[in-house]
């Protein structure tokens, strides 16, 4: 008999009953997880992690529990129940969920109870609901998930191994200059493919970009590595890691450019597939840059690669210094930066290297 509800209705039962723990002794569990937030705090994240085998996510929630309940150690207390019920689905169920997950790929519990209904009849057992079968499909050890094979060069055949790619934390905070969001331009002219790389600072939005010839990664690194050596970046120094680079997840962005990335120790972000609201910020300059500049000099970018990027290196000065911009309450993306930013005076007030900077930028396509 669960006496937990026999004084429902009454007020302040609930809230009552949800903050009852905090006046028991502490148990062990409670005392042992506050050791470990302790030592979170001492010696880090990564050392904790490797010591007590805990999640990120886990270790996150506690120090947030302690905090909203006023440091109370036992708040930490577990609420496992002691006696866990067990699923009572027939195995058979179980086994035609995941031939049907089989026969139509990755199938969603709402359309698997649907095809179950026929089969429970033929087979006189009970229908489970949908959240049971989403359930069944959570606690598999594959959750039931089938991935696509492709045949390499050798004529071997490979299933193809999903990957877990790092994503950029929601809500996350940088110091200007520290994160750079990357992505590319396509124009397409008689079938002849340019490229334009952009590269903007999310916090002050100060833009670069590079017309290319192709998306080579040869030359989506070298542009990189041409932002790095501008902003004077120092790969030794002890807050390295501090900087990012967000990107997507096209080709341009991979082996040497990935390569760069590991050698100047920068974090890198990779946006969800088809998401480009994730990157916002780059996407919304693309369109700038191609209304303001590169719809009007579209001929010299097929015929004069280099010119194009001298005359852009011009308007991005102008972008950067001139025009004022919406989201920094009308101010040139340099003058925000300097006003709330004193510390970037010496690099960014001085237009002379602002120009030589940009000019540089044409010497890896020579």
């Amino acid at each position: 008999m669960q006496t937990d509800y026999l004084f429902n209705g009454i007020k302040g039962y609930s809230q009552f009953r949800r903050f009852s723990y905090l006046f028991t002794i502490k148990t062990k569990g409670a005392t042992n997880r506050y050791k470990i937030l302790k030592f979170l705090d001492k010696y880090g994240l990564s050392a904790t992690m490797d010591a007590f085998e805990a999640s990120k996510r886990t270790l996150y929630r506690w120090k947030a529990t302690l905090k909203r309940d006023k440091n109370e150690i036992n708040s930490l207390k577990s609420t496992k129940p002691i006696h866990k019920r067990e699923s009572k689905t027939p195995k058979a169920i179980i086994e035609e969920i995941g031939r049907l997950r089989k026969e139509y790929p990755n199938i969603g519990k709402v359309k698997l109870h649907i095809l179950l209904k026929k089969w429970r009849i033929d087979s006189n057992l009970t229908l489970p609901s949908k959240s049971t079968i989403g359930r069944i499909i959570s606690k598999d050890k594959d959750k039931m998930r089938m991935f696509p094979y492709r045949i390499n060069s050798k004529s071997a055949v490979k299933p193809k191994i999903r990957e877990f790619k790092n994503r950029k934390p929601k809500g996350l905070k940088t110091k200007p200059l520290h994160m750079w969001a990357v992505d590319t331009i396509e124009r397409v002219f008689l079938g002849i493919r340019r490229y334009i790389m952009t590269m903007i600072d999310p916090n002050s939005r100060i833009a670069f970009a590079v017309a290319i010839p192709t998306k080579n990664t040869q030359y989506t690194s070298r542009v990189l590595a041409t932002l790095i050596d501008g902003l004077l970046y120092d790969s030794n120094q002890s807050n390295a890691n501090q900087f990012a680079i967000p990107s997507d997840n096209g080709t341009e962005f991979k082996k040497e450019f990935d390569t760069l990335l590991q050698e100047k120790r920068l974090t890198r972000y990779f946006t969800y597939p088809r998401s480009p609201k994730m990157n916002a910020h780059n996407e919304r300059f693309n369109r700038t840059l191609q209304e303001q500049f590169v719809d009007y000099n579209d001929d010299l970018l097929f015929t004069d690669i280099d010119l194009f990027n001298e005359k852009m290196a011009d308007w991005l000065i102008l972008y950067n210094t001139k025009i004022p911009n919406h989201s920094l309450f009308m101010k040139s993306p340099v003058q925000y930066l300097l006003e709330t930013n004193p510390e970037c005076q010496m690099l960014w007030s001085n237009t002379e290297y602002i120009q030589m900077y940009f000019l540089s930028y044409t010497r890896f396509i020579t």
